[in-house]
């Protein structure tokens, strides 16, 4: 199995650890349905997230105040799932195709590891913004020394070099292969042994998300006990800054982008994490290496979709977002445009300086 399922060729090539006796249920008219639906799904989520993804950035490009250290994440972020989402029509096609890739072997490797590359930064992306609202909030004195937007790019650069080293064995090891069993020729992953696949297995489960998804949870968890923690003595002493009220408002973005990601990616790896167990035998038969290859096309359609969702949530969940967007597209707007639809308090900061909120 391979770490990206719409790779995989979805017949029972995973039969090959089971019995002779086993008889494998015929799965062909869901196969059917997948060809039919996932690309449309796919493509769909494509047009939506690249949309999404360029007003994104755009928005914190060209808007003329400094980006705060979590608008820098954010925007990494927007640039990873961009890529990704570029390379989505690629696999919708081999879908359509039934797994037959028509693109060559450049093309299969490079986007393959693009796709891998996403994920990693993606991640990761998302500790260093939780790790950045977990010392804003639970560290604040000792985190203001050392926070700096210089910093925060630095860490984005690790992201990404991280990210390519982790998607070095994708772009080595992805080729062509012909299938005469079902007369396609497949891009797939090819490893010298059944070992290096199963490790590279481990290496995304594990790597790719158990750890970075235990970070982000502690991380996030801390920070909610000390928003509440300070919640309730501001209402003992009945009092509470605007600084704290902006704060809670830009934390509850990242929240919300953070939650989505892990439901978003969660089942996915699930299914990741069985293939490993298929792979050594734990589990057995053909019945599981259909049920394997069809929860990885679930878990991956799945997860596809997070790249189009975030801007979403950026414009309903952030309000100094929708703030900063106004300001910058309202350049592009005809004088006595009426802005009769957007809220007061919103038409109004398009006059102002912006408040010291994230997003």
């Amino acid at each position: 199995m391979t770490e990206i399922p719409l790779l995989n060729v979805p017949s029972s090539n995973r039969g090959e650890n089971t019995s002779n006796s086993t008889i494998c249920p015929d799965w062909n008219d869901w196969w059917e349905i997948v060809y039919y639906i996932v690309p449309k799904y796919i493509n769909t989520i494509c047009v939506i997230g690249m949309l999404g993804n360029v007003f994104v950035l755009f928005t914190y490009s060209l808007h003329k105040g400094p980006l705060k250290i979590a608008e820098i994440y954010l925007m990494n972020l927007a640039v990873a799932d961009l890529i990704f989402l570029m390379c989505l029509p690629f696999w919708a096609e081999n879908i359509r195709r039934e797994f037959n890739w028509p693109f060559g072997k450049f093309l299969c490797c490079s986007t393959s590891a693009s796709i891998s590359l996403n994920m990693y930064t993606s991640i990761y992306s998302l500790v260093a913004v939780s790790a950045d609202r977990y010392l804003t909030f639970v560290h604040t004195l000792n985190y203001r020394g050392i926070q700096s937007r210089t910093m925060a790019k630095g860490i984005c650069l690790l992201t990404w070099f991280f990210g390519v080293l982790f998607s070095i064995p994708t772009f080595m090891f992805r080729t062509v292969k012909h299938y005469p069993l079902w007369n396609i020729s497949a891009c797939t992953l090819d490893f010298p042994t059944p070992l290096w696949e199963t490790a590279e297995s481990l290496v995304f489960n594990v790597v790719g998300f158990a750890l970075p998804s235990t970070a982000i949870i502690f991380l996030n968890f801390s920070t909610i006990r000390s928003l509440q923690k300070k919640s309730r003595e501001g209402r003992a002493l009945r009092t509470r800054s605007c600084k704290e009220h902006k704060d809670t408002k830009a934390t509850r973005l990242i929240f919300a982008v953070v939650l989505m990601f892990l439901l978003c990616w969660t089942p996915y790896h699930f299914f990741v994490f069985l293939d490993i167990l298929y792979q050594t035998e734990v589990i057995k038969g053909c019945l599981w290496g259909e049920v394997l290859n069809f929860g990885e096309q679930f878990g991956y359609t799945l997860a596809t979709t997070n790249s189009c969702i975030n801007p979403v949530i950026y414009v309903f969940v952030g309000k100094y977002f929708r703030q900063k967007a106004l300001a910058v597209f309202s350049q592009f707007i005809p004088c006595g445009f009426p802005l009769s639809s957007v809220p007061f308090k919103e038409k109004s900061s398009y006059f102002n300086k912006f408040p010291s909120g994230v997003v």
